[in-house]
């Protein structure tokens, strides 16, 4: 396993280069950001998305999410109406996970097999933005929660020492916090949350 030492605020572009190689190259990754740590690989994996699925015991039902740069990606991998849009607006970026209707340019297993649903999130974290720019393309996202763990892991060096043998690579941007995104489901015309964590939606269901 690589360990890339990146700066939280200013990120070193060749390390962040680096590490956008390993996605590219079909390989799993840990990253900051906005909230805790998370699992990242590049849409369309293989290999990784079964390492992910493998460390996480996901089944096929689990709702994955894609990390965006901004709205501008977003349409390519949901349908999003004018309502929802400004909601998006208003409220990215953020530490909310919006769950929106999938189109058919998200690969089949990335999408909820019975909702036919994808989870979009645009993170403000520097080095996350930063990954996104080198990609030009969303990442998939997984939070970093091991089974029979309640919480995300928010120490890189205790992450280290548990999945050095799983993970091809690990940024370590020092101690994270061990908050969750906001989960909204915006399916219907009444959002719904799903999970309340780091992000203030107060007034997105006003």
């Amino acid at each position: 396993m690589q360990v890339f030492y990146i700066h939280p605020d200013n990120p070193q572009k060749r390390l962040i280069e680096q590490a956008a190689e390993l996605l590219r190259k079909d390989q799993l990754i840990i990253y900051p950001t906005d909230t805790s740590y998370a699992f990242g690989c590049r849409l369309g994996a293989k290999d990784a998305l079964d390492k992910l699925k493998k460390i996480r015991e996901l089944d096929d039902k689990h709702q994955f999410t894609l990390l965006c740069r901004d709205l501008s990606e977003i349409a390519t991998y949901a349908t999003v109406d004018n309502a929802q849009f400004k909601q998006l607006k208003a409220h990215t970026p953020a530490p909310i996970t919006f769950i929106l209707n999938a189109t058919k340019d998200v690969p089949k297993k990335l999408a909820h097999p019975k909702k036919k649903t994808i989870g979009i999130r645009v993170p403000s974290n520097p080095i996350s933005q930063a990954l996104l720019e080198a990609m030009g393309e969303p990442i998939l996202t997984s939070s970093l929660i091991l089974p029979n763990h309640d919480t995300v892991l928010d120490d890189p060096f205790e992450i280290e020492e548990l999945l050095s043998n799983q993970i091809d690579c690990l940024i370590n941007a020092g101690i994270k916090t061990t908050k969750l995104t906001t989960v909204v489901d915006m399916t219907s015309s009444q959002f719904e949350v799903i999970r309340q964590g780091a992000g203030d939606i107060d007034s997105l269901l006003l």
